[in-house]
């Protein structure tokens, strides 16, 4: 199996605990490298944004196979999401990587223990929004696919009402918009203006520039979908 710079040649702390398993098992002689993962170890930039990445394959062959089936259109979510903003040779190395996943059971709890010690919140956060993604890649999260991402929000510290904000993100409606903006619907408007500024700041890109610019560009979508949902309450309410 061929598989180029952006494993083997940079990542950091996933290499560890079991991630690294589960990693070691598509890949065997990755772990050869020696990597532990332990705290108080410095990691670069590209191989903070390599352990995304290689964080976001194992959590998504989770997802995939939450409801007993593997959808064709959640694999060409993740290989267009990769595509986009990792790159065409990431993601074909990633999609090589992810069928041997997809052979693995993953326990989100321990894996999401590890993302809590090396990952921040914020990209925590910009995770489970990609997640959400593979979930409704079909249009529609079944039941056992919306209990494994509130597991892994759960297990990845990520705090309720953040992780139900990013859920609502792929609603249409103008409850989803509030639920997106963490406000409710009887809020003022000076109310709904102060909760669209505190998380438009709070989401920004650029919380997510340590991890790089492929992953500050997947990033602009969450923004764009905060702003989508600030301007759908203003039509609906005849904000100027």
């Amino acid at each position: 199996m061929s598989i180029g710079k952006w494993i083997t040649g940079a990542v950091g702390w996933a290499l560890g605990g079991p991630i690294g398993g589960i990693i070691g098992f598509a890949i065997g002689s990755l772990l050869e490298r020696g990597d532990t993962g332990s705290s108080g170890l410095t990691y670069t930039p590209q191989e903070e944004r390599n352990s995304f990445l290689v964080s976001l394959l194992v959590l998504s062959s989770a997802v995939m196979k939450a409801d007993g089936r593997v959808m064709k259109s959640e694999l060409e979510y993740v290989k267009r999401f990769i595509n986009l903003n990792f790159g065409p040779d990431a993601a074909k190395e990633a999609s090589i990587l992810l069928r041997d996943l997809l052979k693995k059971e993953v326990d989100v709890v321990s894996v999401c223990s590890q993302i809590r010690s090396h990952m921040n919140y914020d990209g925590r956060i910009q995770l489970l929004h990609y997640l959400a993604g593979i979930a409704l890649a079909d249009g529609k999260a079944s039941a056992h696919e919306q209990d494994i991402l509130r597991r892994i929000a759960a297990a990845a510290g990520i705090e309720s009402r953040d992780s139900e904000s990013i859920f609502a993100m792929f609603g249409k409606g103008i409850d989803a918009a509030y639920k997106v903006l963490e406000v409710d619907p009887g809020a003022s408007d000076a109310e709904v203006k102060k909760a669209y500024r505190k998380m438009a700041a709070s989401n920004h890109p650029d919380k997510v520039s340590n991890l790089g610019p492929d992953v500050q560009k997947a990033a602009e979508e969450r923004f764009k979908s905060i702003s989508e949902a600030y301007e759908k309450i203003k039509k609906e309410r005849g904000i100027v």
